[in-house]
């Protein structure tokens, strides 16, 4: 009985090995997507506050409850929990306000997309919302293919796609779908 029971487990752990060597599989490219979906950060960092300076001045401060920055091929840096960019012109002023629920950096491509209830305002009070926008850096220039309202002291103005200036004062939309004029809203409101 002993070796008979001694050859049988061999056998046994011979066969489970063999089965083992078989089901395992080694593909590259699976691999490779799991390994890309566990993707950790390089960086991790809460509640910042980052200050961007050109000659002494203050250009842009960038506010965020959290930042994670990605060392990948593509190096970019993404506000999961939202941001709020302030522009200041060289005589540091505040020239304009972003505010967003989500937004990533390209480091690379020079450009940041802003997504979710993004808002502009620049310093003449005219406010933008939007659902999608991205911030061309190299080009100053922002831009949405998305619905667009803007609110100034005169008008709401309704459209799908924006193209401006990056501190909002000079902007073009793209297909207007409406205009309203608060002036005459309120000389109607008047009369009733």
């Amino acid at each position: 009985m002993g070796l008979n029971f001694f050859h049988k487990i061999c056998t046994s752990i011979f066969l489970i090995g063999v089965f083992f060597l078989i089901s395992c599989e080694n593909n590259v490219e699976k691999v490779n997507l799991l390994t890309a979906a566990t993707e950790l950060p390089a960086e991790e960092s809460e509640n910042i506050k980052i200050i961007y300076s050109d000659s002494g001045y203050s250009k842009m401060v960038i506010e965020a409850p959290k930042l994670e920055r990605f060392n990948t091929e593509k190096a970019y840096t993404e506000f999961k929990d939202g941001i709020h960019v302030t522009f200041f012109n060289k005589l540091g002023e505040q020239e304009s306000e972003l505010f967003a629920d989500y937004a990533i950096d390209y480091e690379k491509e020079n450009m940041m997309e802003a997504k979710g209830n993004v808002i502009v305002v620049n310093v003449n009070g005219d406010r933008l919302n939007t659902e999608h926008l991205v911030w061309l850096k190299t080009e100053k220039r922002i831009k949405s293919n998305e619905f667009v309202k803007i609110e100034t002291q005169e008008e709401i103005i309704y459209g799908d796609g924006l193209d401006a200036n990056e501190d909002f004062t000079q902007y073009r939309i793209k297909n207007i779908k409406g205009v309203i004029t608060i002036n005459e809203e309120k000389e109607n409101a008047e009369v009733q």
